[in-house]
């Protein structure tokens, strides 16, 4: 009987050769150069016979109502049930350094029983932040991210038709309060906080504009001086240190995906001494340097060539795999995956390696 074993794809976070350094604007985030939430509550009219039930969303019926007051159109006490009308939410990032008068996108969403918002178009819809105050206004033919179609007998919807966005569909009103010229001192705030990654950016900088500009807070903060750098205002000092590349350090991780059978890791990641019991398999890794020297009397010099023997025996009985000292988990999961060993087993001896002590990493399972 033949068994046949899934494909596990393995993928190495970083080579043998040293990580290339990376620029601090991709490591760091600037204090105060942030994004704004925005969202509203619309109106999305035009729709083809797809809109919101009035019977089971009176909300609609009353922002409709409220809608046509404004405009002069007196419907008190009367009766009317489109249906070509949806009630939505309008969501939308405002980005720094937004100005009166830029357009950002933003995204619709029903929050009725409408079966699509396709063809459909946003009636204006002022945005507010978190303090309330409205920074821009929405309005525009929506773009639906899906299609439905039905029958008397039954339908068929592809994609997401009660969501839809409108590129530049929102022009910014108001401007957030925030005078960055007049800072004068800036935090670099880390996205992975790490202490060695964070005293490197410190020690690059201070190469740069010389000793006290930036200093180390902690783990996640770098304080950076903009007195200190002798630049005219604060956006001039930040295009040099944010263009300062720096090799980040980072934390040895095992990320597994039981659904694909994936397996992300790093070449830092270590495993101790330990002895691994699966099925009736026994592994062996074996490192065996082999010594390369020059011809007698020929230009050149003796090079030692790494050499991996990895071997997996099927026996009778309980197979016991014995991993030595220092061997790193990318041997041990290459020697396993070349050989056919299922995703399903190649996980469950991950986590029992972990679960032993002797995987040296953050192990995540997705």
């Amino acid at each position: 009987m033949i068994r046949t074993y899934l494909a596990i794809a393995l993928v190495l976070i970083s080579s043998i050769a040293a990580a290339s350094p990376i620029r601090i604007k991709d490591l760091v985030e600037f204090d105060g150069v942030r994004t704004n939430d925005l969202v509203g509550y619309g109106l999305v009219v035009g729709l083809n016979g797809t809109g919101d039930g009035l019977r089971n969303s009176p909300f609609t019926e009353e922002i409709m109502s409220n809608i046509l007051e404004r405009l002069g159109v007196n419907v008190t006490g009367e009766q009317f049930r489109p249906n070509n009308v949806a009630a939505v939410l309008v969501t939308a990032s405002l980005p720094p350094f937004s100005r009166a008068g830029s357009q950002i996108d933003v995204t619709i969403s029903a929050i009725g029983d409408a079966d699509s918002l396709l063809g459909g178009t946003l009636i204006m819809t002022p945005l507010n932040a978190a303090d309330g105050e409205i920074y821009a206004v929405a309005q525009g033919t929506i773009i639906a991210g899906g299609v439905s179609a039905e029958g008397d007998g039954g339908g068929v919807v592809q994609g997401v038709p009660t969501s839809g966005v409108i590129p530049s569909g929102a022009i910014v009103e108001r401007e957030v309060a925030f005078d960055f010229s007049e800072l004068d001192v800036i935090r670099l705030a880390l996205r992975s906080p790490d202490f060695t990654t964070a005293a490197r950016i410190e020690t690059a900088i201070n190469q740069t504009y010389g000793r006290g500009v930036a200093v180390m807070l902690d783990a996640g903060t770098v304080r950076l001086d903009i007195s200190a750098t002798g630049a005219i205002s604060p956006a001039h000092a930040l295009v040099r240190v944010e263009n300062i590349l720096v090799e980040p350090e980072r934390r040895a991780r095992v990320v597994v995906d039981q659904r694909s059978g994936t397996i992300v890791m790093g070449d830092d990641v270590r495993i101790s001494r330990v002895a691994v019991s699966q099925g009736n398999l026994t592994l062996r890794i074996e490192e065996t340097p082999i010594v390369v020297q020059p011809n007698p009397f020929a230009a050149g010099e003796t090079i030692v060539v790494p050499n991996t023997n990895a071997a997996i025996e099927e026996e009778p009985g309980i197979g016991l795999a014995e991993i030595p000292e220092g061997t790193s988990l990318s041997e041990v999961v290459a020697g396993l995956n070349a050989l056919g060993v299922s995703p399903r087993d190649m996980i469950d001896i991950l986590k029992s390696i972990k679960a032993a002590g002797a995987l040296h990493a953050e192990f995540v399972v997705r």
